[in-house]
């Protein structure tokens, strides 16, 4: 017993440093075994982003090739035709043609007011074609990244992220194609409120405007813009929205099932909860300040390019000056290759290439747009 007690007296100190020894290595192993963990569930995180980055550029990849080989050419084709078919001159020059060459057939009168319709017209067929390109230009591009952010949502929450909370329903393919079809919305019931508001907001801006006036390239900028802004209003009422968008999900079905006159399929079509709340997402970015400012940028960018096409009716010159009745032929054909094809519409590139409307998108697709 004494020998025991001697032996602790003689080696406790050693004792106690190897059981210290011991116990800081074993805290050292825990804390190395949890850090280990860590890293290793770091890593699989890291792996599972890398993931979810990949697959939904691919989506959005897959969503941006319909929208440019398809939406967007489509309803351009479309738009071309419903214009042409709604603003067609030919009747009203024909008239002024028979009138110059049988001065008897027209009484002065008529001639003056035949001037007026095309003077009026004329302005609202290139306004109208200006503005429609390039509003359905940037909601085409409005409804990607709205679909881009909700397969986002899908492809995080397919691969277990616990990062995102929100639970959205899936959105087939069919559903995607059936929200992207919006787009045609403009052309198949927009248009024509869309140039009745135009001709009255022209008509308004060309009632100082007399034939005989010269005009400049400068000042044929300045009155294409007074249209355009009395047009979009001061008031930020958005009523143009109407023109693009359908009221609700509920009314576009029922517009597309009478132009379809019922033959289309009805099980390609999403939950129309679903395609409300795209459709209402896109309303409150189109009725966002900040899209109308990139809008009105957009607008008067195509104004610019417009008046560079044109000046060759100047003599090349920005301070010739050219009656008003002698640019009328010219005003009302420039606005035809505003909707031509989108792969060689130097417009639409224009458009989609500047950086305001990047920095826009870049905002609305990590969905975080500036004033929202």
């Amino acid at each position: 017993m004494f020998n025991l007690r001697g032996l602790w007296r003689r080696h406790r100190r050693k004792v106690f440093v190897a059981v210290g020894v011991f116990g800081g290595s074993y805290a050292l192993y825990k804390l190395y075994q949890a850090h280990s963990a860590r890293v290793l569930y770091l890593e699989d995180e890291r792996r599972v982003d890398e993931l979810i980055k990949t697959q939904l550029q691919q989506h959005f990849e897959s969503i941006q090739r319909i929208s440019d080989t398809t939406t967007l050419p489509y309803a351009m084709h479309y738009l071309r035709s419903r214009m042409l078919e709604e603003l067609d001159l030919s009747a009203i020059t024909d008239r002024l043609m028979q009138g110059k060459e049988q001065p008897s057939s027209l009484t002065a009168k008529e001639k003056l007011e035949l001037w007026e319709q095309l003077k009026n017209l004329s302005f609202t067929k290139t306004v109208s074609s200006l503005w429609a390109m390039t509003m359905l230009c940037l909601y085409v591009r409005v409804q990607v990244n709205i679909l881009g952010r909700h397969l986002y949502v899908e492809t995080a929450r397919g691969l277990g992220s616990s990062q995102l909370l929100d639970k959205e329903d899936s959105l087939n393919s069919h559903g995607q194609q059936e929200f992207l079809g919006t787009a045609d919305f403009l052309s198949t019931y927009g248009v024509t409120s869309l140039i009745s508001s135009m001709q009255n907001a022209v008509v308004d801006v060309m009632k100082e405007k007399q034939l005989k006036d010269l005009f400049r390239v400068a000042q044929l900028r300045e009155t294409i813009t007074r249209i355009l802004e009395s047009f979009m209003g001061f008031d930020d009422s958005n009523h143009w929205l109407s023109y693009l968008l359908p009221e609700d999900a509920t009314t576009y079905r029922q517009l597309m099932a009478v132009s379809s006159n019922g033959s289309g399929n009805s099980s390609f079509f999403m939950d129309i909860s679903k395609l409300e709340k795209l459709m209402g997402e896109t309303r409150a970015v189109l009725s966002s300040p900040d899209f109308r400012n990139i809008a009105m940028l957009s607008l008067r960018k195509m104004v610019d390019m417009l008046m560079e096409d044109i000046a060759s009716s100047f003599n090349s010159t920005s301070s010739s000056e050219v009656p008003l009745a002698r640019l009328l032929p010219r005003v009302a054909q420039i606005g035809s290759p505003m909707l031509e094809d989108p792969t060689n519409n130097k417009f639409i590139h224009a458009i989609q290439s500047s950086p305001e409307v990047e920095l826009f998108y870049t905002l609305l697709y990590s969905n975080m747009p500036p004033g929202f």
